[in-house]
């Protein structure tokens, strides 16, 4: 982000759009929400056999994941893609619109980054 925001406006929106159209591909859903589904999975497996010390991590792990990553994306991100997507990037409303969405777009990045790891590191504390 801090490269698409050197650009011009114009440019960096025009950056941003190819890049989410990129990412809209036959395998990001299913990895996406696969994920979400698959932790959701573990963790009734895990509640099945009955709960353990590690369960605590799983559970974890599986929150940080659902609420840190896939909301996150699902509730901000998202939406704020589809509104840039909506823009003329040599706009006026496209700049104006540029200006917020790196700040807010970024910040929520760094959420999903650190709730990503997290959730990380505690599934694989769930696994040791």
């Amino acid at each position: 982000m801090q490269a698409l925001a050197r650009l011009r406006p114009a440019q960096g929106i025009a950056a941003m759009q190819a890049l989410n159209r990129t990412v809209l591909n036959p395998w990001f859903p299913g990895v996406f929400i696969g994920t979400a589904i698959g932790g959701l999975v573990l963790v009734g497996l895990f509640l099945w056999q009955g709960v353990s010390p590690r369960a605590g991590f799983l559970v974890a792990g599986t929150l940080l994941y659902g609420i840190g990553t896939f909301l996150v994306t699902a509730v901000f991100n998202v939406p704020m893609n589809d509104a840039l997507e909506r823009e003329e990037p040599a706009s006026r409303e496209g700049a104006e619109l540029w200006d917020t969405y790196l700040v807010r777009w970024t910040f929520r990045n760094h959420v999903r980054t650190v709730a990503a790891l997290a959730g990380a590191a505690s599934l694989m504390r769930a696994l040791g």
